[in-house]
């Protein structure tokens, strides 16, 4: 499947983006995995967003590009979900390294952290992440920290 991909800061997103983006976020972390917690946690205005849009112009995954100091002392990559229409399709793989090129351009080869869910470790492990440190509790899944150098 092609994918158009955009990228924008937050004040240049449109309102129709910027509602597929929550939505999206919500219908994964909020009522899919069954976490209650506040997705706008005032980093979206620093970041830039991509977005994945389908052939029928469907937002179908996204990713938060974070600077430096915002969520750790490295540049992050956050917030990456994929609808269920284009899970096991490789839209995530394509997704993630759409991201990791887009923080490239943005902030130069600098390394990467990421506050992974546990269970997909191995996904970003073929993309270039290592872990570091230990398990975590985060709303009730296990993360760990990775880093891509």
């Amino acid at each position: 499947m092609n994918y158009t991909q955009i990228c924008k800061a937050f004040h240049d997103l449109t309102v129709t983006e910027l509602y597929q983006l929550l939505k999206l976020r919500s219908e994964v972390f909020v009522v899919e995995q069954n976490c209650v917690f506040l997705d706008p946690d005032d980093k979206d205005y620093a970041c830039h967003h991509l977005l994945l849009f389908d052939d029928e112009q469907e937002l179908v995954a996204y990713a938060r590009i974070v600077p430096a100091g915002k969520s750790y002392a490295e540049a992050s990559i956050g917030r990456i979900v994929s609808s269920k229409k284009v899970r096991g399709t490789g839209a995530g793989k394509t997704l993630t390294q759409a991201a990791i090129d887009a923080a490239k351009v943005l902030y130069g080869d600098v390394p990467l952290r990421i506050g992974a869910q546990y269970y997909a470790v191995k996904f970003y492990e073929q993309l270039g992440f290592k872990m570091e440190g230990e398990i975590y509790d985060e709303d009730g899944i296990d993360h760990i920290e990775m880093i891509r150098v």
